[in-house]
């Protein structure tokens, strides 16, 4: 009898947290968030802070897309080095990327702190490893472009790999002293909780299926029969946009995930650190706040979720073995694994801007390794739309780049 979850982890721990409404009425607001995600929460919490009269919805419940899957390993670091990211846009808008996902970890801190949050934001060094010896000089020419960008950077050989983390068959690494973790799923609940009380109102279950776009306003018609009129809409879908725009701007990709049972002993199994290596797909490692370690990766070309989740033992098979691999001496016994659907896009950068298909909207999609870390860079962004003012990184996360 295979008793293991299929099921997010972060869904599972937390359980229901709060319930909310549909909506079935008419409405009206100054701007609507479409997306109960983290990235909706984060930007309803900012416009509720600006002053604005914000709604947001969402067709399932709360936090029950992406952000029950997610990993939640906060990095400055973009799923593209940042040499080869300079390479490609050139050294002013690579490391400007690079240092507003660098600030954006402490801003998400100072967010949980300033709602008294619950949600385990932890900040944690991170390792970037080699894993295969071809990958060594590809690492140097990153710590060389980090070290250039001011970035504080630890070069760790293949020796101080197997001493210092208990890291095998890894043939050198980059540590950086930024990074962070945190339980997104519950983050989201008490963003939009906290947001509630100062007026807020957040729906699920609450599917809009046409917009009419007006000169000031939008019309936004959903499946309840209801109806909200927004002076600005503000799509935050994740990977679901690609419905709605429709030229080709994403590779979508199926990525799974396991979390092993609580191990007493696993600080001296395995460090307290993010990890990830130079593989593609990479594998990614963290631990959990309740003892737990949790492996992802076997990233593969999205089909359709249920072919995805017809691969979930397969794949838990392959993690396990991968990690057994670089951690031989460590415990893993499986007690959750589940799969997701995410965005790569060509640069390793996010979609944040308007669209010209789509009046007085605009767009945060934080896809890649870096979502979360995107959605508070996001939040700065919707407040210089809204206030007609252009974000120094427009010209770098917008469509048609």
């Amino acid at each position: 009898m295979d008793l293991k979850s299929n099921e997010p982890f972060w869904l599972v721990k937390n359980g229901i947290i709060k319930s909310f409404p549909s909506l079935r009425e008419d409405v009206e607001c100054e701007v609507l968030v479409i997306g109960g995600g983290i990235t909706g929460s984060l930007i309803a919490h900012q416009c509720i802070e600006k002053g604005y009269k914000t709604i947001l919805i969402d067709k399932r419940e709360i936090a029950n897309g992406s952000s029950s899957a997610t990993t939640s390993m906060l990095q400055y670091e973009i799923d593209v080095p940042l040499y080869q990211l300079i390479e490609k846009i050139g050294k002013e808008g690579a490391e400007a990327s690079y240092k507003a996902c660098f600030d954006s970890i402490n801003q998400l801190k100072k967010i949980c702190k300033e709602i008294k949050s619950e949600a385990g934001f932890a900040n944690k060094k991170s390792l970037y490893f080699a894993s295969f010896k071809k990958d060594v000089k590809v690492l140097e020419n990153e710590f060389k472009a980090r070290k250039d960008a001011g970035y504080d950077v630890e070069w760790v050989s293949e020796e101080d790999l197997k001493k210092k983390y208990n890291l095998h068959q890894a043939y050198a690494g980059i540590l950086s002293q930024m990074g962070g973790s945190v339980d997104a799923f519950r983050l989201v609940h008490e963003l939009l909780i906290y947001n509630i009380k100062k007026g807020l109102r957040v729906f699920d279950k609450t599917e809009f299926i046409d917009i009419k776009y007006h000169k000031n306003h939008n019309e936004i018609l959903l499946e309840t029969g209801a109806k909200i009129k927004a002076q600005k809409t503000i799509f935050c879908m994740g990977y679901e946009a690609t419905n709605l725009i429709p030229e080709k701007f994403v590779d979508l990709l199926s990525t799974y995930a396991i979390v092993s049972e609580v191990n007493s002993q696993i600080n001296d199994e395995f460090p307290d650190i993010l990890i990830w290596d130079t593989a593609d797909p990479y594998i990614y490692m963290r631990t959990t706040d309740d003892g737990r370690i949790l492996v992802g990766g076997e990233d593969e070309e999205f089909k359709d979720p249920i072919k995805r989740d017809e691969l979930i033992c397969k794949k838990e098979k392959k993690l396990v073995k991968t990690f057994k691999k670089y951690f031989p001496d460590a415990n893993f016994y499986t007690d959750f694994a589940w799969a997701g659907t995410f965005g790569e896009t060509k640069d390793g950068l996010p979609y944040i801007g308007k669209h010209s298909g789509f009046k007085n909207s605009y767009f945060v999609l934080g896809f890649g390794g870096n979502g979360i870390t995107f959605s508070v860079i996001g939040m700065d962004m919707v407040s210089d739309w809204l206030n007609k003012r252009k974000h120094y990184l427009s010209e770098w996360f917008q469509f048609g780049r």
